[in-house]
């Protein structure tokens, strides 16, 4: 990757009139093999479309819709973020303001008499004050250019920050559904397994009580029937935790969580491949890649401020004020005082602190260098890791949909055998068992499969692009 040109400090100072100081700025450079297409995209996992801005709606589903929109717009974290953002837009204009005269009208009225008025045997009397003064600094080496040119980059930095925010919200208010959908779909598969527990059971107590079984029987079958009784609770209170999770990023209480989402008993998932681009895309795309990015560019424009401090500054001043016994007497000819003119002021020949301040500068843009390439290589390595787990999730759900088929074939055939005599009652109780825990496998997995679409998503920093402003909370507000 590039690196920071060196500092140089010019031997004739006053030669640099009208110039900003400090090293040009040039963006760093992706590593080798970062633009090229993700080395973990497989054929029918995933291709190198666009990512879509609003991903989410690729599941064409309403409420997940509605949900992510929702939390775009009020969720607590990114109304931080956009606060953020307006506090570093407000220092924006505060180092615009450099670039103008600083000025200041001060008047007032006083009662008294002075020294010079007892000495006189004078009384008290009232005297009026005015005055006005102006500065203005001349930027002659970029100090103000450089300060204004930090104060802009490190507020796209700040947006880089909040934008950044709005995926990670995207993506856990996808997630989170994810969760309730597919903690749904295992509490279904929980109750089915009950009923199908308790039918053997029932139909075990009756052949028990016609002599056919014993009560060992009936304890062992019972065992099953309370096993698959207790996964419901556990169930039940994982979906209620997702479901005050969502409420939480859309900007609600629990006591208001979304009611629309008690239905849903399927975990949202793509079918097709996944359009995830290349990692071209992802460098472009990400907002934590562009935040370090502008992260650098303010802290290479603070190495120009900071050697400012070895050359003079130039400020331009006047003043003007008054003081006279009547307010109509203010400004007169014998009552007004001016001054006007040049100061320069030079901490020079001892340049010692200025030497600290461009070497703090130059050490914090190089930590904003490393910084910028840690971003890029975390964000190439969470792309890829995405996708592996992914696909070796769609690997594995397909065992379990070829296991699942082999558990239910298994029940029937041990079901026949078992009234025709031709399997014992524990042969049946296994079948039955390995149905139940394939089922409950299989739902875990669909919802696994949900979870790491999103985290694909996610990774690729997608979800930020059409997102509307968050409403900022109004102060003493409720």
């Amino acid at each position: 990757m590039s690196r920071l040109r060196p500092l140089a400090v010019p031997a004739a100072a006053l030669g640099l009139a009208a110039c900003a100081v400090g090293p040009r700025y040039e963006p760093p450079t992706a590593p080798a093999g970062a633009v090229q297409p993700f080395v973990s995209s497989q054929a029918g996992v995933a291709e190198d479309q666009p990512l879509p801005a609003n991903w989410w709606r690729l599941y064409q589903d309403p409420v997940l819709d509605s949900l992510v929109q929702r939390a775009l717009t009020e969720n607590q974290d990114l109304k931080v973020a956009a606060s953020n953002l307006a506090y570093a837009q407000a220092l924006v204009e505060e180092a615009k303001a450099g670039r103008y005269p600083s000025t200041d009208l001060a008047a007032g009225a006083t009662y008294g008499k002075s020294a010079q008025d007892a000495a006189a045997r004078a009384g008290a009397h009232m005297t009026y004050s005015a005055g006005f003064t102006a500065a203005y600094q001349v930027d002659l080496f970029g100090r103000i250019r450089r300060t204004i040119e930090a104060a802009r980059a490190n507020a796209e930095a700040v947006r880089g920050a909040e934008d950044a925010v709005r995926v990670t919200v995207a993506a856990e208010t996808a997630s989170a559904y994810a969760s309730v959908c597919g903690l749904g779909e295992q509490l279904a598969v929980a109750r089915r397994s009950v009923d199908l527990v308790q039918q053997t059971y029932d139909i075990t107590v009756r052949q028990r009580d016609a002599g056919a079984l014993s009560d060992f029987d009936v304890e062992r079958e019972g065992v099953l029937l309370e096993q698959a009784k207790a996964a419901v609770g556990p169930l039940e209170g994982q979906r209620r935790s997702a479901i005050f999770t969502l409420a939480s990023l859309i900007g609600e209480t629990p006591a208001e969580a979304p009611a629309e989402v008690q239905a849903c008993v399927t975990p949202p998932r793509l079918a097709q491949a996944l359009p995830v681009g290349d990692g071209a895309g992802l460098l472009k795309r990400r907002p934590d890649i562009r935040e370090a990015e502008r992260t650098l560019a303010a802290q290479t424009a603070r190495i120009g401020v900071a050697t400012t401090d070895y050359f003079p500054t130039v400020t331009l001043g006047g003043s003007a004020s008054s003081s006279a016994g009547a307010v109509g007497q203010l400004f007169g000819a014998a009552t007004t005082a001016f001054s006007g003119g040049p100061l320069v002021s030079w901490s020079f020949p001892n340049v010692a602190v200025a030497h600290a301040h461009v070497a703090e500068a130059n050490a914090q843009a190089q930590a904003a260098l490393a910084g910028f390439d840690s971003v890029v290589l975390q964000a190439l390595k969470e792309a890829e890791q995405a996708l592996s787990a992914y696909a070796a999730e769609l690997d594995h759900h397909q065992a379990l949909v070829l296991a699942r088929r082999h558990a239910d074939e298994a029940l029937r055939l041990a079901q026949i055998q078992y009234q025709a005599g031709g399997a014992s009652f524990l042969d049946l109780l296994q079948a039955q068992s390995a149905l139940v825990a394939a089922d409950q496998a299989l739902a875990i997995s669909d919802q696994a499969i949900s979870a790491d679409q999103v985290a694909v998503f996610q990774a690729l920093g997608g979800g930020w692009e059409a997102a509307q402003s968050v409403t900022l909370p109004r102060l003493g507000s409720r």
